[in-house]
């Protein structure tokens, strides 16, 4: 098993266990009501809400692709930065007739 594995396996234990020795009742003020309500309920929930926010803090983020523009003054027309770079990624959309008059 992983460390990560073993870490989240012991912290889901020690929840666990906080949680069952804290089922008393207890009062609760929400704005100007007063609620009675379990510490296993109110202690599952703060830990569920604590559980999405950590989610979506820790979510890896996108990266944005900016492309670089610059303007041809001449003409006003718009070429990208890279004009005279040739990719070699990109797929080679010659036909067998076009490589033969080339060659």
């Amino acid at each position: 098993m992983s460390f990560k594995t073993i870490v989240i396996i012991v912290l889901a234990v020690l929840i666990t266990v906080i949680f069952m020795q804290n089922t008393d009742q207890v009062m609760f003020t929400l704005l100007w009501k007063e609620i009675y309500v379990s510490k296993l309920i109110m202690m599952l929930i703060v830990t569920v809400f604590g559980f999405i926010i950590g989610v979506i803090v820790a979510r890896p983020k996108r990266k944005n692709k900016e492309v670089v523009l610059e303007t041809n003054t001449s003409n006003g027309n718009i070429n990208s930065a890279d004009d005279d770079y040739v990719d070699m990624k990109k797929k080679n959309d010659l036909s067998d007739e076009d490589r033969d008059y080339i060659n």
